[in-house]
């Protein structure tokens, strides 16, 4: 049995370009999915968040037009009322990576709010980069390479990576009231070699051991790649 280290935000909300605060957390599918999938073949999830604080959920993507239906909606909604490690996280200051097999950060708006800035995530991903162990990012999870940079640089720099695009955001009508987009910070802050497929397809790049999806829809084929790696 595996260990899996989820690095969930711990974000309610996201400050906007006008400075309204636009209530976020964590998106459902992109935790309660994988969190299934690695669950069901007999692993151990265990999260972490910023100062241990338990996650909270972003209640758009348990609309029903979020989700796939009402069925949908509910599954989700009964996963995460299942999941007892989203009630106790670990702080991220205090977790032994040696500790685990691959690290796991599912998206939503909050990592943009938190996770972007956070010296812990930075360091976590650095090291874990250099584990050579797998580290799975999805859609706005890739904002933690952010808080990877020292002195400019970032380790990631280079790396082929995908995350939620521009067009996505424009799509969901936040890309004009947003501070910063994420695809853009990434190709200019970081250094990526970015890549993306059509928007809202699930969509998967694969360098070395970093391994990044583009959307919500692309949670559920990064936990089958890390159930192959993890096999």
């Amino acid at each position: 049995m595996a260990k899996v280290l989820f690095v969930v935000t711990g974000a309610t909300y996201w400050v906007l370009k006008d400075g309204t605060r636009y209530a976020t957390g964590y998106w459902a599918e992109e935790f309660a999915m994988p969190y299934k999938k690695i669950t069901e073949a007999g692993h151990e999830v265990v999260v972490a968040t910023p100062e241990g604080v338990i996650p909270n959920v972003d209640m758009m993507s348990l609309r029903p037009s979020m989700a796939g239906g009402e069925d949908g909606a509910l599954e989700l909604e009964a996963i995460i009322r299942s999941a007892e490690a989203m009630r106790r996280p670990l702080k991220l200051s205090d977790v032994r990576l040696e500790d685990y097999d691959t690290v796991y950060l599912p998206g939503g708006h909050g990592p943009m709010a938190d996770l972007a800035f956070d010296a812990d995530a930075g360091r976590l991903l650095t090291a874990q980069l250099a584990s050579d162990k797998p580290l799975a990012i999805v859609c706005h999870a890739p904002s933690a390479m952010l808080a990877t940079r020292i002195h400019g640089e970032s380790p990631f720099k280079g790396y082929r990576v995908t995350c939620f695009t521009n067009e996505e955001e424009e799509a969901v009508g936040l890309a004009p009231r947003a501070t910063w987009l994420l695809e853009t910070e990434l190709k200019e802050k970081v250094g990526v070699d970015f890549s993306r497929g059509p928007i809202w397809e699930p969509y998967m790049v694969e360098d070395r051991n970093l391994i990044t999806g583009q959307n919500p829809h692309s949670a559920g084929i990064l936990a089958d790649r890390l159930l192959e790696i993890l096999k």
